[in-house]
């Protein structure tokens, strides 16, 4: 395997695969690898953990096709490393790679490194989805993604809230995330890949990085198996295992209405929750006290100090003090894609939703946290 390629084409391609490495302690070894294959002036780039694959495909001035499996990390950091402008890499005997009989020569300009394979023969087979394809436009996708999965648990006690619901809906389709501390709901009513009634459950790290993955693509094209959900994006391919289990039933925490309505700046309340929870350490919430046309932050951290900042806004309902965890409610407000954003409240203790003014197709519910 012979071939050269621009540094910063191939330490993206590199990076964007190692991700899906593993390093974790009683996998097969092989799987903190990335698999590359030269194939004329294509090389493709695999990464796996078996749970989630990530392969794309670059153009490069191949000379020599071969396949051969190295360590992701560390190929990548020597790539990173080369001084701008081409690398060639060289694997004289490809045949051979994981033997110990051969070494992988990666150079550019008067920098040259040799890296040991590891085992080919050992790197888990990639089949091809065979899945029918749905093609969606990908700017709708990317943005829906951005906003529900930092919704998802990253805790794998309880696996089913690590993933991202997706459903079919009668006017299109809905995305679902929760950690049972918030939930994050989005509705793309012109979208559709799924059968009437039909929902899937993706790892939320799956989706995570086809974020990444999708950059200025216009389209995404979609493969759902009955245990594996596959995308494409350009000439980058994400495959990942559906999750089993039964997602909660999140419409139960959805009331109809909320007598209590907060409209507020976007840039002003984000602003004001950054400087306020500088005092908010060790999980201390910040009080929101609501009432007439200004809202006041408050963080009280014992035997540190307090803060507090007042802003404009417009309240319509009772006057009350809520609190809420600040990094969830930053989160939560930075999603959403408005000028200005709406908190409706039932009482102190029942959750609360966020939304932009004027917009029903996303929905950011948080759970207050109690105080004395």
């Amino acid at each position: 395997m012979k071939f050269r390629c621009e540094r910063d084409v191939l330490a993206d391609a590199l990076g964007s695969a190692g991700r899906a490495a593993t390093n974790r302690t009683g996998t097969l070894p092989v799987l903190a690898g990335v698999r590359m294959e030269v194939v004329g002036d294509t090389l493709i780039i695999t990464g796996t953990d078996l749970e989630l694959t990530i392969r794309l495909t670059i153009e490069v001035g191949g000379e020599r096709d071969g396949a051969a499996v190295v360590p992701a990390r560390l190929v990548g950091d020597i790539v990173k490393a080369l001084p701008a402008g081409a690398v060639e890499v060289d694997l004289a005997d490809s045949s051979a790679a994981g033997d110990g009989s051969s070494e992988m020569s990666i150079s550019a300009g008067r920098s040259q490194f040799s890296v040991r394979p590891l085992s080919l023969d050992d790197y888990p087979a990639q089949s091809e989805p065979a899945a029918d394809a749905v093609t969606l436009p990908a700017a709708a996708m990317a943005d829906a993604l951005r906003q529900v999965v930092r919704a998802a648990s990253t805790d794998d006690a309880r696996a089913v809230l690590t993933g991202v619901l997706l459903a079919a809906e009668d006017d299109g389709l809905r995305m679902v995330a929760t950690d049972s501390y918030r939930l994050a709901v989005r509705d793309l009513p012109e979208s559709s890949m799924l059968g009437s009634g039909q929902k899937v459950l993706i790892p939320g790290r799956a989706l995570s990085e086809l974020q990444r993955l999708m950059g200025n693509e216009e389209s995404l094209t979609v493969r759902l198996g009955e245990r594996e959900a596959t995308f494409e994006a350009g000439s980058t391919r994400l495959s990942t295992r559906l999750i089993e289990g039964e997602f909660p039933n999140y419409r139960n925490l959805l009331p109809s209405s909320y007598p209590n309505l907060l409209t507020i700046s976007k840039p002003a309340i984000i602003e004001a929750i950054r400087r306020v929870k500088i005092l908010a350490q060790d999980s201390t919430p910040v009080r929101m006290t609501l009432g007439g046309d200004t809202v006041q932050l408050t963080a009280i951290t014992q035997d540190v100090g307090n803060a507090v900042e007042e802003i404009d806004a417009q309240y319509e309902g009772t006057e009350m003090t809520v609190a809420f965890n600040p990094d969830y409610l930053l989160a939560g407000i930075d999603a959403i894609d408005a000028d200005d954003v709406t908190l409706a409240t039932m009482d102190p203790m029942k959750p609360a939703v966020l939304r932009g003014a004027g917009q029903d197709d996303y929905l950011y519910l948080l759970m207050p946290v109690r105080v004395p």
